[in-house]
């Protein structure tokens, strides 16, 4: 019998709780205080979530709800910049000790957002026995 685990592919969209989880993610691994080009952490996102698709554009999207949500939290810009450099945009995450206890909020709140988003959806589509 074939794998009934096939799943179709995902694409990436801006303001989904999925797509932002996967991005916070990776951008917690990331070194801090380097620069590192928008165009080399999509293809570590689409190597590393073979089944989805990250266009450049919806990872900039989340990244820049990161630096905005930064904004918020510290008032400050300094923990998420997000440049213009001769290769391209960067983004360079702070390097000080209050990143990472906020990286993993972001993810908490994001996950938190795709727990209720399935639970939405489970309760959408449940049949209720009722016309």
């Amino acid at each position: 019998m074939p794998d009934p685990g096939i799943s179709p592919p995902v694409i990436a969209e801006s303001g989904d709780p999925f797509t932002a989880l996967r991005v916070v993610t990776l951008i917690a691994r990331l070194p801090r205080g380097v620069p590192i080009a928008l165009t080399a952490i999509v293809d570590r996102l689409n190597a590393t979530h073979l089944d989805w698709l990250f266009p450049e554009r919806v990872v900039a999207d989340a990244i820049l709800q990161l630096a905005a949500n930064w904004a918020a939290d510290y008032r400050s810009t300094g923990g998420v910049l997000v440049e213009d450099g001769p290769f391209g945009a960067t983004v360079t995450v702070e390097d000080s000790s209050r990143v990472d206890p906020w990286i993993v909020r972001q993810a908490q709140r994001s996950a938190a957002e795709c727990r209720e988003a399935l639970l939405e959806f489970s309760r959408r589509e449940r049949m209720t026995g009722a016309d």
